[in-house]
This record gives structure tokens, C-alpha cells and sequence, in this order.
């Protein structure tokens, strides 16, 4: 199960888009932060993703998001041209295709790697799973598939992209939330040429006028009552704030828990550790001039026991965020916060107003540092000096995390 929410320029305080999602997935899944340079690629290159190869592209994009240690691609991440994208599962009346294909997972990071704006990766995305189709597991311990759903964002739009096999839809939007269960109905911008004609050889669409995708690909199966639960708070979230978003607004709502949801397990920010939980987080504000360094923000484990730390694409991010596999240890920032997460579990209502306190104080630290950083890259970019720039918000980087880990070690120590 996993979120995610946009907000379009003219809907956040600053003008600049929003773009975030909360990944869930099971609660001991390790998801690094992972960043690829941009490359180019001889003729004839092959590819290998998590279950396929496929052919290279000659050019890829400079990219960084959350993925889980064991998958090639991303649960949802950016690029250097400010485009982000996620993927949401979806059940589908039709059967998944048994022979391996690309997952939602590698679709994401795709899309980021070949797609210079929302609209150019959405395409790109939708003729690949034409080509390959889906199949092949979404999770380590699971040999099923899954089909798959995206949002995608750049500074000036956003798209929502329902698959379903080798059928795809795709509609424009510009507050959205969503979660896993198809979302469009007849109001679908552009699909797959079969989209229709294969909904009414199957029998599932029969009226008169244009397909409903939800309706037609989705049926009975189309939300559960806890897919519904988290996708209509995240709308009331939005509505509450629209046209004032700004990253405080989209850091409550991931962090938000439904206060009849039991034990958390339809809120945005899920605890369901015996099945998904919140393993990451991002937030993207999206900009329209790329010139000056342009944070995002990610947190490891549930992001309600974690802090939003800003990390850049025109830097190198710190060694610890990219470390992790199946078991734990100690030099990887996902289990550093995964042990918080854990020991706050034992009683989430006496220990997290504790966190949230003290993880204030580093917070306030962490914002004075991080516009003293931003202000001395910007500096050296007038001067025309892009490496001092990078060097300057790396040396940041390396400190926030440093630091980050060191006040996580404090704050575990006082909750055991």
C-alpha cells in the first residue's frame, strides 16, 4: 500500500509544485536512498532491471529515490530536470501475465532516467510496459506481480497513470491523492489504443458513452475500504490547505494518523507491522528555475519517529543513506531509523510526542544550516564555479546526516 499527493504550482504558498508519497511496504524491508549519475551508452546496450533485460536507451538522466535493497529501480524518486514520479499497486479484474516483465518499481525509475517533463515520462513508461508488459514479483518474499499506478510532476504539470498488463490510461490533475485503487473514471485524457475494445470483449464494459477505467478494470476489486479511507483523509488534507501548501503542510499530512483508524492501519502514516507499513518518504518541491540547488526531502522508516532530511541532486549524497540490505547494520541510515521506529512502537502515543520534541531542536538546526549551505552554492554558481557549488551542499549533506544519526542514537537511548 503506499500514498502520494500533488499539488500544482498554483495551489502551494510558494508557486512551485509539490510532489510527495509515503511508501508502504513490509515493515523489515530495507529501502536505501540511491542516486545514478547521468551517462551515455553505446549502440546495442542492454539493460537489466529486477526481473528483464531490456534495450539501453543512449542517454540517461542524473536520478535519486527510495528503493527497496533488493529491486533496480525506484518505489518513487527525481531527476535533474525536476520531473518525479511514483507507483502505487492496483488489483485489476485482469489476470497479471505470468512470464516475467517490468515492475512498477523499474518503471519509476524509467521514467526519471529517459524523461525530460511528467508528460515525456508518462510516455515513455506506457510504451514500455506495451512492449514488456508487467509480471514477476513486486516483493522479495513474493513470487506474485502486481499491476501498476503513477503519478507523475514537473514544475508546470502532473499526470496520473493507470495500468492494467499492457493497457494503460492516463488523465491530467492538479490536486490529487491517491492510493491503490484505480482513480479514473470516464475523464481520462489519452490511453492505450485497446484500452475500450478490450474492457468489452472481456464483458466488463457494456454501456453506451466513454469507458469508465475504474469501473470497467477495476470492478468489485476497484478500492478496499482502507485504500478509500487513506485517499479520501489525504483529500480532506489538501482541500484544508489548498492554495497554502507548502512543505510543513504535505510533512503532517505524511506523518498524519486517522484517529479511529485501528492501530494505525488506515492512516496515511501506517503502522501495520505484521503486514505494510511506511518504510519512506519523499517530498519534492518542484521548481521551475533549476539554476540554484533545489532540495528534496526524505525520511527512512514510518516518517512520524523519523525527521525530513534535504538531500540534492547536484551533490553526492552521504555513503549511509544508500546502505542497506536484508539484515540489519550499523553504517546503513534505514535501519538507524527503522530501530527508532521499532523501539517507539511499544507505545506510539507515550513515545511519539517525545520524538517529535526532540527532534525539534535539531530541525530548527538542520533549517539555519541548510539555507547558509544553499546560499554559498548559489554564491559559487554566480561566480560560474558549479563544482564549488556541488562541494558545498555535499559537505552539507554530510553533516546532516552525521548529525541526524547521532541525535537518532540519543533519542533511542531515552525511549529504552
Amino acid at each position: 500500500m503506499s500514498d502520494s499527493v500533488v499539488a500544482a504550482a498554483e495551489q502551494t504558498a510558494a508557486g512551485v509544485t509539490l510532489f510527495a508519497q509515503n511508501s508502504d511496504r513490509h515493515a523489515d524491508e530495507c529501502q536505501p536512498f540511491r542516486q545514478f549519475s547521468e551517462a551515455n551508452h553505446p549502440p546495442g546496450s542492454m539493460l537489466r532491471c529486477s526481473h528483464i533485460a531490456i534495450p539501453q536507451v543512449a542517454e540517461t538522466y542524473r536520478v535519486m529515490g527510495h528503493s527497496p535493497w533488493w529491486a533496480w529501480g525506484f518505489e518513487h524518486g527525481v531527476n535533474e530536470h525536476a520531473v518525479a514520479i511514483a507507483t502505487q499497486r492496483v488489483s485489476s479484474r485482469e489476470a497479471i501475465e505470468k512470464q516475467p516483465g517490468l515492475i512498477g518499481i523499474d518503471l519509476v525509475r524509467l521514467g526519471l532516467e529517459r524523461g525530460r517533463s511528467a508528460r515525456e515520462a508518462l510516455e515513455i513508461i506506457a510504451g514500455l510496459i506495451e512492449v514488456h508488459g508487467q509480471g514477476g514479483s513486486t516483493f522479495q518474499s513474493d513470487a506474485r506481480g502486481d499491476h501498476s499506478a503513477f503519478l507523475l510532476a514537473d514544475p508546470t504539470e502532473a499526470w496520473r497513470l493507470e495500468t492494467s498488463n499492457r493497457r494503460w490510461a492516463a488523465r491530467r490533475c492538479e490536486l490529487e491523492s491517491v492510493s491503490n485503487h484505480y482513480h479514473i473514471r470516464s475523464d481520462w485524457h489519452f490511453s492505450s489504443r485497446d484500452l475500450a475494445d478490450f474492457a468489452r470483449e472481456r464483458g466488463w464494459w457494456s454501456r453506451s458513452g466513454r469507458l469508465d477505467v475504474a469501473l470497467a478494470y477495476g470492478g468489485d476489486a476497484r478500492m478496499s475500504p482502507g485504500s478509500d479511507a487513506r485517499q479520501q483523509r489525504a483529500r480532506e488534507l489538501l482541500d484544508q490547505e489548498r492554495g497554502r501548501h507548502d512543505r510543513e503542510s504535505f510533512q503532517s499530512l505524511l506523518r498524519d494518523h486517522l484517529e479511529d483508524a485501528a492501530e494505525h492501519g488506515d492512516s496515511l502514516c501506517a503502522h501495520r507491522e505484521a503486514l505494510e507499513a511506511t518504510t519512506a518518504s519523499l517530498i519534492a518541491p518542484l521548481p521551475a528555475a533549476l539554476r540554484a540547488p533545489w532540495p528534496v526531502w526524505i525520511s527512512f522508516a514510518a516518517p512520524c519517529t523519523g525527521v525530513f532530511l534535504p538531500v540534492y541532486l547536484s551533490g553526492a549524497i552521504p555513503a549511509e543513506l544508500a546502505r542497506g540490505g536484508e539484515q540489519p547494520r550499523d553504517d546503513s541510515a534505514w535501519w538507524a531509523f527503522k530501530r527508532l521506529h521499532d523501539a517507539a512502537s511499544a507505545d506510539y502515543a507515550r513515545a511519539l510526542p517525545r520524538l517529535r520534541a526532540g527532534w525539534a531542536e535539531f530541525e530548527n538546526e538542520l533549517e539555519q544550516a541548510r539555507r547558509s549551505a544553499e546560499s554559498m552554492a548559489r554564491g559559487a554558481i554566480a561566480l560560474g564555479d558549479r563544482d564549488r557549488a556541488a562541494q558545498d551542499v555535499t559537505k552539507f549533506m554530510d553533516w546532516a546526516v552525521e548529525s541526524a544519526l547521532q541525535r537518532a542514537e540519543v533519542l533511542l537511548a531515552r525511549l529504552t
